[in-house]
């Protein structure tokens, strides 16, 4: 059987930040063909690049911090490409100083802009946050503490 690792970087996987600070998380916010909405920080897992060193390093792309891997706490599947979300916590860095080729295009280019910001919690499940399950997942696990176990869905049947 292959391992999660092999078959995360052969199906173009994603590793997921979730860094909260106080009653704030980081959240990358994305204006594209006129529409707002907020994701979690991260982006693709590079070739012989583990999940946990994909999350690392997305979070000083895109965030300009340097984080520590707390734990996996949801795993999701979008048309076939499976997400990681990690729960991490700063270690160093400056935030917004993140040096991804992503950051400072326009709203109006083909990809859109990519700002990184920090959302008050409160306002996780009121704003267009994508996806709005992990939205809806980190908002009740702030208030009711992460469970051990890893959540795992199905972002089709959103």
């Amino acid at each position: 059987m292959e391992s999660t690792q092999t078959f995360a970087r052969k199906n173009k996987s994603r590793a997921v930040v979730i860094l909260i600070e106080g009653d704030q998380i980081a959240m990358i916010e994305r204006r594209r063909y006129g529409r707002l909405f907020y994701v979690f920080p991260g982006g693709g897992v590079e070739q012989e690049e583990t999940l946990k060193a994909a999350a690392v390093r997305e979070a000083k792309e895109e965030l300009g911090l340097d984080v520590k891997v707390l734990r996996l706490v949801a795993r999701s599947d979008l048309l076939g490409r499976l997400h990681f979300y990690y729960l991490v916590e700063r270690s160093g860095g400056e935030f917004g100083t993140g040096s991804g080729k992503e950051l400072g295009r326009s709203s109006e280019s083909e990809r859109g802009s990519v700002t990184p910001m920090w959302l008050p919690l409160e306002d996780l499940t009121r704003l267009p946050v994508l996806p709005e399950r992990m939205a809806h997942y980190v908002s009740q696990c702030v208030e009711q503490g992460w469970p051990d176990e890893v959540l795992w869905f199905d972002e089709q049947e959103e």
